[in-house]
């Protein structure tokens, strides 16, 4: 194992041997606007106790060039991750000069140059362990210190950090910015951004307690940029918590900054909170998308209490800051903003991921077992993060929402800037609920897998597999007099058994975990399925018909519901579906469930069908709203598979054709037709070179190249995956592009050739890239073979390949048997 992959175990000693009492962090980023310069000098300044006379400290980069230790110069001992230091004394002071290196894949300090205007931006991104690609550090979470940075930077820069800015010079036509030091918190969440970047400025006041406010993004962007809806959003949110968690907002500032090629959705770090540029949106944006990004900002500010004043010990209780986290984003989207069905998004969207994580082979329980770095870079996953707050709302259920809140108030107060393990977390809830949480903790937090529920024929019980104790509810719904169908009863009970008994009224539909309080896969009953396959838009609670619409997905995907059956429902009821977070599932569920599910021979035409029903709906959809925008994005998606509306898109595009009234035709729309019309080869290079002069931005330069990467011919295939595995200079969302493109269309047979090389340089792939980078080319290639063959043999013949990458191997071949497994059951 490489010494950069630290595990549990050693990061558990070394803890137990040193106590940090400080950091003190220079960067020199001056030469970041030199395109030819990779890299950047930096020096930490640590000062801690130690029980030990030797210890290590991390860091990834190019050199490292002395090393002092309590006044000396000592000998560099670097094996290119970890900085070996000897002859500590029970209190010392070290201080490392060292080179970093640039980052192009968003881990680190990434580096973005922006082509509309020159400019150069820069982020840090370090979530679990990629501070140590900026400065050397004890690179683990349960070793807090506070942080003073030191940063000199060009000097018509931005530059930002956790904290405000303390001191601020002059330097050779550059700024040195000095920081006030931070309270104690983690490596990981350290934040370091700079750049040209717009920004607008605002407070938040609470009593005595004023916090400056602040958001940002690139220069170029700030046309697009609705500051205030999302300085609005924050103040929601900053309410909220200040109502709620009883704990005053722990950090002197927050700024929320909108970087380029970001992998994540956001990141936590306190102060400086760090989000996707696909939040700033450049045409119209669906309500569901502005719901997305208001889960998302309440989301971040959780984590200023649950992650940030509060930190797990170690990756294995990441529930501790995710889990909280995502369940919150919902709470107060739903409690505190406009997005009053937010808990409908979480019930069918987030809920999915889970649901479909779960039922993985390497699933693994809330509370998992992380023994290394790179198990915990695969755990920021759907059992850590939708699971867990499905968990989370059953919990509120079962102790109370008093209860719940007073025990994290309690949690907050005795561990503010410590760390912590499950088990101090049930010892507050327990307290506060005055129930013992043992036993809901080892059935929910501690195994593993989904629950399903359906009703008995005789509707005389309710019959879970595998059984655990749920709270829940049962809808009764029935027509009324309008043709409607509304809910007439409503039954709540707890059940423990395979089989529990029930006395319901006959109705045409019957709804398991109705307002959906637990976590748990339901089937819907015969006759309920019926009347949702006539009826399914008379259903007016978007909750209800969250689950319903849910339901049926998880059926299809399960092999119990017949493909086309779904698609026949798909097509019928997506027109009229209000929710557009629910519209927007069904589109995408479609298309999927075609390209999965339906056997080869049959896809054609359901494509073609699917794509006319789109159509349809996109022509038919109220003008200028948001379903119109989410139809023309699925003619998009619908048209790269099938050619049936190409000569009208192309009218559209050009401006020949007609186009829908009040559709708005920006950027992204534009390249998501074009796309489509290159994968089936009805654009050529000249048509996106010239979308490209339209749109040359850093956003329709990653569009452009997933355009050129999708044409049907055999060149352009093999050049694409000569760059995916070769070309070092492609950043993180070029690679995404180039091997987008690559799957994109239906073309099959010009990509089963390189099956058989996905396998031969997945090893080195693992060893040459970064984990993000490798991880991102492990999934993305993944051959979608209607055999499971390759992929066992490559298992069998690579037993001892490194468990991070087995586990995405692993979880693509459960992905292809399942696909192989419910196609053969849609077979005539």
């Amino acid at each position: 194992m490489s010494s950069a992959n630290l595990t549990r175990s050693e990061t558990a000693a070394r803890a137990a041997a040193v106590d940090v009492h400080s950091y003190e962090v220079e960067l020199d980023v001056r030469g970041a606007i030199d395109a030819h310069r990779t890299n950047f000098p930096t020096v930490t300044t640590i000062e801690f106790t130690a029980s030990t006379d030797e210890t290590w400290i991390d860091f990834l980069g190019d050199s490292v060039e002395s090393v002092t230790v309590n006044g000396e110069s000592v000998p560099v001992v670097y094996d290119g991750a970890r900085i070996t230091i000897g002859g500590l004394r029970e209190i010392n002071v070290v201080t490392v000069a060292a080179t970093g290196r640039y980052s192009r894949s968003g881990e680190g300090l990434h580096r973005f140059v922006d082509p509309v205007d020159g400019e150069t931006y820069l982020y840090t991104q370090y979530e679990p362990a990629d501070a140590r690609r900026v400065f050397p550090c004890f690179e683990q979470p349960d070793l807090k210190a506070p942080f003073t940075f030191v940063v000199t930077a060009p000097e018509h820069w931005q530059v930002l950090s956790n904290q405000v800015a303390e001191r601020q010079r002059p330097a050779e036509g550059a700024q040195t910015v000095t920081f006030a030091p931070t309270l104690p918190i983690s490596t990981y969440i350290t934040a370091i951004v700079g750049g040209p970047y717009h920004r607008v400025d605002s407070t938040w006041s609470r009593g005595e307690l004023t916090v400056p406010l602040g958001v940002l993004c690139r220069a170029s962007l700030a046309e697009y940029f609705d500051a205030d809806e999302i300085l609005a959003i924050t103040a929601q949110g900053m309410d909220y918590y200040a109502e709620h968690f009883d704990f005053p907002y722990p950090f002197t500032k927050y700024d929320q900054v909108f970087v380029p090629e970001y992998n994540l959705g956001a990141m936590e770090n306190p102060g400086c909170v760090t989000f996707t540029e696909a939040y700033v949106f450049r045409g119209a944006a669906t309500d569901a998308q502005r719901q997305g990004r208001a889960n998302t900002i309440f989301h971040e500010m959780a984590h200023m209490w649950f992650g940030d004043l509060v930190t797990m010990k170690w990756w294995d209780d990441l529930w501790l800051k995710e889990s909280f986290a995502d369940y919150m984003g919902s709470l107060v989207s739903a409690e505190a903003t406009e997005f009053r069905d937010a808990w409908v998004a979480f019930a069918n969207r987030r809920k999915a991921w889970a649901y479909l994580q779960d039922q993985l082979p390497t699933t693994h329980p809330i509370v998992a077992d992380i023994v290394d770095l790179e198990a915990a870079k695969l755990n920021f996953d759907g059992i850590t993060y939708a699971k867990g707050a499905s968990v989370l709302k059953q919990l509120v259920a079962y102790v109370g929402r008093d209860a719940f809140f007073t025990g994290i108030r309690r949690y907050f107060r005795a561990h503010a800037f410590g760390n912590t393990t499950l088990g101090d977390l049930l010892t507050e809830l327990s307290s506060a609920s005055g129930r013992d949480l043992g036993e809901w903790a080892r059935q929910w937090l501690q195994t593993t897998g989904v629950t399903t529920l359906s009703l008995a024929p005789a509707g005389d019980e309710i019959i879970q597999s595998p059984p655990r104790p749920h709270r829940l509810a049962v809808g009764i719904y029935t027509f009324d007099d309008a043709g409607d169908l509304v809910r007439t009863d409503r039954r709540e009970l707890d059940i423990t058994e395979s089989r529990t008994a029930v006395d319901l009224p006959d109705a045409p539909l019957i709804l398991l975990n109705d307002d959906d309080l637990t976590y748990a896969k339901i089937r819907l009953d015969e006759r309920s399925l019926d009347t949702v396959e006539t009826s399914l838009d008379r259903l007016g609670e978007p909750l209800a018909r969250g689950l319903v619409w849910s339901a049926l997905w998880n059926a299809t995907r399960d092999g119990e519901l017949a493909v086309k059956r779904y698609l026949s429902m798909a097509q019928r009821f997506s027109p009229s579906e209000t929710n557009l977070s629910l519209l927007a599932s069904v589109l995408a569920n479609a298309p999927a469930a075609i390209e999965h599910y339906l056997p080869v021979t049959e896809r054609p035409a359901a494509r073609a069908a699917w794509l006319d029903a789109v159509w349809a709906a996109l022509f038919a959809a109220p003008p200028g709203g948001g379903a119109q925008l989410s139809f023309a994005r699925a003619v998009a998606a619908a048209a790269t598979t099938s050619d049936g509306r190409a000569a009208e898109i192309r009218g559209i595009l050009d401006g020949s054709g007609a186009a829908p009234t009040g559709l708005a035709l920006d950027p992204d729309l534009r390249w998501a037709l074009w796309t489509a019309l290159s994968a089936t080869g009805y654009a050529d290079e000249t048509d996106l070179a010239d979308e490209l002069r339209l749109d040359d931005t850093a956003t329709g330069r990653t569009a452009y190249l997933q355009a050129l990467a999708a044409r049907p011919r055999a060149e352009v295939k093999a050049h694409a995956w000569a760059s995916i595995l070769a070309d070092r200079t492609l950043t993180n969302d070029h690679l995404d592009a180039v091997i987008g493109g690559f799957r994109a269309g239906a073309r099959r047979d010009l990509t089963a050739p390189y099956d058989a090389d996905y396998f031969a340089v997945l090893r080195d792939t693992w060893t040459d890239r970064s984990i993000e980078i490798a991880r991102r080319i492990v999934v993305g290639l993944f051959p979608p073979a209607e055999t499971l063959e390759p992929v066992d043999v490559w298992l069998a013949a690579n037993a001892d390949a490194p468990a991070a990458l087995r586990r995405l191997v692993v979880e693509q071949r459960d992905h292809l048997a399942r696909d192989l497994r419910v196609r053969k059951l849609n077979t005539p």
